[in-house]
């Protein structure tokens, strides 16, 4: 990925950027975390999309919900939030909780032992996982930062959303990368989504029309070991 990065910014994980004023860090797995909160913000974990998927009969593999968790559980582990925000569409479908093999949810409910947990509703899961704790929330709002799963057509400073799942494609001496990546304008942000058989879509396509300020849009680019940050400028549709 070097050869068509080199003229970006490279960020670290621990390097912050602002979002409304508050500092946050890009960790190149695909969370949000804010240190002065000890905030940790994760979008579209889709748990039990393969199971969803199997019921209606497409069969894949049934690994999606243990590898999500996996990497959750490594996150977690690293930044020892006291909070951790869901952003919506956590679980594929309304029933997904429910049909969670009994190992994962306690692996789930180990991670969530000790901080406070918040799922906030999303289009696939509108109500509260069955039998797990935490607070189900439509949105939530904590110092200048709105948490929601689907951005608002009208602006709103500080807002934390997902739902897009935003990925950036560029291109430099005839070669393209395209990666999932936080969309950010310094103002509201667009998470990636983490679950293992998400799918993403370009921050130049349409549904993304209005959402940010041109000027200072940037998508930071997952990278296999750093943030990778883009301006608007260099970014390319597809």
């Amino acid at each position: 990925m070097t050869f068509a990065l080199a003229m970006t910014a490279l960020l670290a994980d621990a390097d912050p950027i602002s979002i409304a004023g508050e500092r946050a860090i890009c960790d190149r797995r695909g969370v949000l975390y804010f240190p002065e909160l000890r905030l940790l913000t994760v979008s579209d974990l889709h748990l039990e999309k393969g199971s969803s998927l199997a019921r209606r009969g497409t069969l894949i593999p049934p690994y999606d919900t243990g590898a999500t968790l996996l990497r959750l559980q490594a996150v977690i582990a690293d930044y020892q939030p006291a909070i951790v925000i869901s952003l919506g569409d956590s679980f594929h479908d309304g029933g997904g909780a429910a049909r969670m093999h009994s190992s994962f949810r306690e692996r789930l409910e180990a991670l969530m032992a000790g901080r406070d947990w918040f799922w906030v509703a999303g289009n696939h899961d509108p109500d509260a996982p069955a039998d797990l704790p935490g607070e189900t929330v439509r949105e939530l709002a904590i110092g200048p930062l709105v948490f929601r799963h689907e951005p608002s057509a009208v602006r709103v400073e500080g807002e934390v959303s997902g739902h897009l799942h935003p990925c950036a494609r560029i291109v430099q001496q005839g070669r393209s990368v395209r990666r999932r990546c936080f969309a950010g304008d310094g103002g509201r942000m667009i998470m990636p989504a983490f679950g293992a058989y998400t799918g993403s879509l370009n921050v130049l396509d349409r549904a993304y029309a209005g959402l940010f300020r041109r000027e200072t849009l940037m998508a930071y680019m997952l990278g296999t070991e750093r943030i990778f940050a883009i301006s608007h400028a260099m970014l390319r549709p597809g």
